[in-house]
């Protein structure tokens, strides 16, 4: 498929549209965290069934990926978001409903099959509507957005929850999923490469879903996905809040506060990083190099949140989410390493093993923490179990993305 490149300020307007839905998708994956207390205390759930309950999004999200990446690269990101969108407005509403754990369970599993398109749909767009060089920036913007709803799941959530409570707060963003999904109808461009698709579906030259998982540099962040990646994700949308509750001693009030500034100084961060990354790259540091050098950080930052336990509060988290920061060059460079053809399939590939690994850990974390206390350790021993088992996953898989890229 031959590239197009959008006059800027379509790209502006388009860019800002997908944004706004990528910006709910984030807002609904990060809730949880902030919610956990009055779940936990209205539904009487165990940290096993907290992150089995927060899980469902990415088990939801983790499902659509690989038939996701066949619809965008033959139908586009403007009619697969749309129709997507609606499941995720039905599941959102069932959630502000639900009045068992079974119901909660089953909405989240929907809103994450819903909102599964709300980054790959504009990542694969872009690969066809911006410029190579700034594939980078515009993933690294996505994630800023992606901070922006994290950010809104924190400390406004907290304050709305007294006024309005958890199952309006859902209501509230249904009303604003069908406003985005009235958005994309408006602003997307039409998908002009259907016809295309259509005559080369039977070549080679469309590729297939096993050219891009038999593709070296794609085997070699399999590992780094599901288990650096996934785990960053658990622990960002779910697990630093309570950490800081259950483990640092904070208030739900200061928990929140903590993940509102964890996920204000991430949009910056991704703001910036955004804006260097193309000038990064031309100076010669590649994704791989950047990954090499930078990832490394991230697991002394996390040995140290272990090692400190209840004197590590949201500064210590803020650290390692930060450090973690680098991982954000990966799906990009996936993405680039393939055709523009094959852009849906490899960029939704990379994003299963994101959200499987995410579903896992989250689900993981839990696990180990009430192993640990059945065991008759403390709940602080718990945590500190689980984040140890999260770091020597994330350093084997590092170590295998390193070896399967020593000449790069």
């Amino acid at each position: 498929m031959n590239k197009y490149i959008l006059p800027k300020n379509r790209a502006i307007t388009v860019f800002l549209v997908f944004a706004f839905g990528y910006f709910l998708s984030c807002l609904l994956r990060a809730i949880t965290a902030t919610l956990s207390p009055v779940l936990t205390l209205e539904f009487n759930l165990l940290a096993a069934d907290l992150g089995l309950l927060a899980g469902g999004y990415f088990f939801g999200f983790a499902c659509m990926q690989i038939p996701l990446g066949y619809l965008l690269d033959k139908f586009g990101p403007k009619k697969i978001i749309s129709i997507f969108l609606l499941i995720a407005l039905i599941g959102t509403a069932s959630f502000a409903l639900s009045q068992t754990f079974s119901g909660l369970f089953i909405s989240r599993i929907l809103i994450g099959i819903g909102v599964s398109a709300c980054l790959m749909a504009p990542l694969t767009g872009y690969r066809i509507w911006f410029a190579n060089n700034m594939q980078q920036r515009a993933n690294s913007w996505m994630l800023m957005i992606a901070s922006l709803g994290f950010l809104s799941s924190t400390l406004p959530v907290q304050l709305l929850l007294p006024s309005f409570g958890w199952r309006a707060i859902f209501g509230g963003i249904a009303i604003l999923i069908l406003a985005s999904i009235f958005l994309m109808l408006l602003f997307v461009p039409n998908w002009k490469h259907q016809e295309e698709f259509n005559a080369i579906k039977n070549s080679e030259q469309i590729g297939t879903l096993a050219e891009v998982w038999r593709s070296k540099f794609f085997i070699s962040v399999i590992p780094m996905g599901l288990f650096n990646y996934g785990g960053l994700m658990a622990i960002q949308t779910l697990w630093a809040g309570p950490w800081m509750i259950r483990v640092a001693g904070y208030t739900p009030i200061e928990s929140a506060t903590g993940l509102f500034w964890i996920n204000i100084t991430m949009l910056f961060s991704f703001l910036i990083w955004g804006y260097f990354l193309p000038k990064i790259n031309e100076i010669g540091f590649s994704a791989t190099k950047i990954l090499k050098l930078g990832l490394p950080v991230s697991f002394i930052i996390m040995f140290l949140i272990i090692i400190l336990g209840n004197k590590a509060g949201a500064l210590y988290l803020t650290l390692f989410i930060l450090s973690s920061i680098f991982l954000s060059v990966t799906q990009p460079a996936v993405g680039l390493s393939f055709s523009s053809h094959l852009a849906g399939k490899a960029l939704t590939s990379f994003n299963l093993l994101i959200f499987s690994g995410t579903f896992i850990m989250q689900w993981l974390i839990g696990l180990v923490i009430d192993y640990v206390k059945i065991l008759g350790y403390s709940e602080v021993t718990g945590f500190k179990s689980a984040f140890s088992v999260f770091l020597f996953l994330s350093i084997v898989s590092y170590a295998f993305f390193i070896n399967l890229n020593k000449k790069i």
